[in-house]
């Protein structure tokens, strides 16, 4: 098996990513156990929103999973997942507010939002087959280097989707904290704990955005050290 001393770059990436994981679920969990006081389960919480703001071609709907949560642009379509979908609780709110904080952005044509759907294809591409071309470049003769270059342009677009992931993430929870609070679908106190869910999740963009920028470097290291 290869290995390269760069690889050590990628140890507080990992730390940071699982660091984030944790937190997510462990924040979520906290107010996935505290109703709020309207009582409103996630699914009525995004009806309500979506009534609001006056969004009458976009359908909710139930999705299995844990935290498998998002909004589909393509087919008009929040899906919570089952845990938000029917639950009455502070994170259930927070969550499914922030998901029709995506609809808002649809709607009002946010531009970074646009962009990052763009770059899924390119993204998809760079993910699956940009590593590949830099490994398999590092064990060829001349024309390796070719295959790593393409390899590490391929992966740089992996790179910008997620740092336009994070205004597009930031904003949506931006959104959906102004809404719930307008509504009074949260009340005092519960407000703040709907930000806290939201900064959690957010955090895990953050992380997994330094974790590519590392790889990223890792893999430039790796190229150069060939020459």
């Amino acid at each position: 098996m290869y290995f390269h001393p760069s690889y050590l770059l990628l140890i507080p990436g990992m730390i940071l990513v699982w660091w984030a994981q944790q937190r997510v679920q462990s924040t979520y969990h906290k107010y996935s156990e505290i109703r709020s006081s309207l009582g409103m389960t996630g699914a009525e919480v995004a009806q309500t929103i979506l009534k609001h703001m006056e969004v009458h071609n976009v359908t909710v709907e139930p999705v299995a999973g844990a935290l498998t949560d998002h909004y589909d642009p393509s087919a008009k379509t929040v899906r919570l997942s089952e845990v938000v979908y029917g639950s009455d609780s502070l994170a259930a709110a927070a969550v499914a507010a922030h998901e029709c904080g995506h609809v808002l952005q649809d709607v009002k044509g946010y531009k970074p939002m646009n962009i990052r759907a763009s770059l899924v294809p390119a993204v998809n591409l760079g993910a699956n087959f940009g590593p590949i071309l830099i490994m398999a470049g590092l064990f060829m003769g001349a024309i390796g280097g070719i295959f790593i270059q393409i390899g590490i342009a391929l992966f740089a677009a992996v790179i910008v989707f997620h740092i336009v992931t994070l205004p597009v993430e930031f904003d949506a929870s931006s959104r959906a904290l102004r809404i719930i609070d307008e509504l009074g679908i949260l009340q005092g106190e519960e407000n703040r704990a709907a930000r806290k869910v939201l900064n959690a999740a957010a955090f895990t963009y953050v992380a997994t955005a330094l974790y590519s920028v590392l790889q990223l470097v890792q893999y430039i290291i790796l190229a150069n050290s060939r020459r």
